[in-house]
């Protein structure tokens, strides 16, 4: 709350009472950081209804532990965390959700309509790039996401994954070689040029 505009003391928890949680603090936190948290949830699962849920859990359980978080803190890391956790949970019930993800992406890229040669090309990598990525091994995809797509720092992404920032680097590393020959050894259309 605040009294002519400085922050009022809250009072002190005690063993009965806990510490109230700041509103508007956490309302800032939630509007700055919903939308990078919902986009990378939405790349690591591929489906919209499933970043839905998992970024509302992400912020229930920010709300929850935020009174906790000490004022210094990476939020930003720690948010990332929490969703990366709630990522594993998730892969863990549902291992064919990638299967039918990929399935699904290659259905809508087979039955679209007819576009400029450009724009059809630009999709046709975009839909094996997205294929890839979402078959690659969970650690792997998390830390490419989280660095290649977001730009977090190996440091930061070790402590989401409870892994050495070495083993983060050799996870994006695999990805990208992966992501790379899936590239080489697609043919995108090529459009047969009359003389």
């Amino acid at each position: 709350m605040w009294e002519g505009g400085q922050a009022a003391e809250s009072p002190a928890p005690t063993a009965t009472a806990p510490r109230l949680v700041d509103r508007a603090g956490f309302e800032a936190l939630v509007a700055s950081h919903h939308a990078e948290i919902y986009r990378f949830l939405l790349r690591t699962t591929g489906r919209p209804s499933d970043a839905d849920d998992l970024s509302q859990e992400t912020f229930l359980r920010a709300y929850r532990a935020y009174r906790s978080l000490t004022p210094d803190a990476n939020v930003r890391a720690w948010l990332f965390t929490i969703a990366t956790n709630l990522s594993r949970n998730h892969f863990r019930a549902q291992k064919r959700r990638r299967a039918a993800h990929a399935a699904a992406s290659e259905t809508v890229s087979q039955h679209g309509a007819p576009e400029p040669d450009g724009v059809m090309i630009g999709r046709e990598v975009e839909a094996v790039v997205s294929a890839v990525v979402s078959r690659l091994p969970l650690k792997q995809r998390l830390a490419f996401l989280q660095r290649k797509v977001h730009g977090l720092d190996y440091e930061t992404i070790a402590g989401a994954l409870d892994c050495s920032p070495e083993s983060v680097r050799a996870h994006v590393f695999q990805a990208l070689r992966k992501i790379r020959q899936a590239l080489r050894g697609h043919e995108l259309i090529e459009k047969e040029r009359e003389p």
